[in-house]
């Protein structure tokens, strides 16, 4: 790959998103204090289901939906969307948005592997090295954390935290399969609306015993935000940047999930940080150059 070819674009479409996944993924911990885990899903899906309607329309260009891409969008939302969110909620609300951070840094490692698996793609020697720097920093900023997290955080929520990064890898490498067919734009609405779809039932159900007047004006706010942030923003951005980038590669950039995340841990919720959680976010982001940097043609 040459410093011409290299799509910078892209690169700051997949970075970005990851990054607005760790604010959100970090902010939830506030969200899931006040609002039950369903109705917080139904809530988000609902949302973003009304701002991207005019996204749903197939463009002229587009080729109509065959029986392959419907199969994938189902699976695209109900692992990346439905699975995830529940699993990274309850995990989230059972340990700490430090404790999301350094699970969610495997990504990196299954993208690879299940692309490798599924997609066929090669993982380059760089882009190897870029992936064990990634979760070598994370690796870190594991130990480093243990000294501040909360020992008493159940087993069962790590495992949540963990099935929701699985989750996210296979919303990677099936998002790169989608995006040969599907618009980024109408991938996001629909996948979205198989969520709410998902959702909707557990949702009622606890909607019915909730005293929605108990959330204050800037929980709502926030909610709004995650929202659009989960649904829209960021799946319209990943999508984008998959369209040119390989998914080992792309999956590198899911490093910017778990240091976001453990920025607004600290930023926001009064999470501390030293030096050792500073060294292993720094090797995660040489990982993240590392495999990204333009090499000689």
């Amino acid at each position: 790959m040459s410093a011409r070819s290299v799509p910078w674009l892209a690169y700051a479409s997949l970075a970005s998103s990851m990054a607005l996944v760790g604010s959100y993924v970090g902010l939830s911990k506030l969200l899931v204090a006040v609002l039950p885990v369903f109705l917080l899903a139904w809530l988000r899906f609902g949302m973003a289901a009304v701002a991207m309607l005019g996204w749903l329309k197939r463009a002229p260009h587009e080729p109509a939906l065959g029986p392959r891409e419907r199969r994938l969008l189902f699976w695209e939302s109900f692992l990346g969307n439905f699975l995830f969110s529940i699993c990274m909620l309850y995990g989230v609300a059972a340990t700490s948005a430090v404790a999301a951070g350094v699970v969610m840094a495997t990504i990196p490692a299954l993208v690879a592997l299940l692309s490798w698996l599924f997609l066929g793609e090669r993982i380059g020697r760089r882009v190897a090295l870029g992936i064990a720097c990634a979760v070598a920093g994370v690796a870190w900023l594991a130990l480093a954390g243990s000294e501040v997290s909360d020992a008493s955080s159940p087993w069962w929520g790590y495992a949540l935290l963990l099935a929701a990064a699985v989750c996210e890898a296979c919303y990677v490498v099936i998002g790169k399969r989608l995006t040969a067919e599907v618009s980024p734009r109408r991938i996001s609405a629909l996948i979205n609306l198989w969520g709410l779809v998902l959702v909707t039932p557990l949702g009622l159900w606890q909607a019915t015993t909730f005293n929605f007047g108990a959330v204050a004006p800037s929980l709502w706010a926030m909610l709004v935000f995650y929202a659009l942030a989960a649904s829209m923003i960021t799946v319209w951005l990943w999508m984008r940047g998959l369209r040119e980038v390989p998914a080992p590669r792309a999956g590198v950039f899911s490093v910017m999930l778990p240091l976001s995340a453990t920025a607004v841990g600290v930023l926001f919720l009064g999470e501390t940080l030293g030096l050792a959680q500073l060294g292993a976010l720094a090797l995660a982001l040489a990982g993240l150059l590392l495999a990204t940097w333009p090499s000689r043609a």
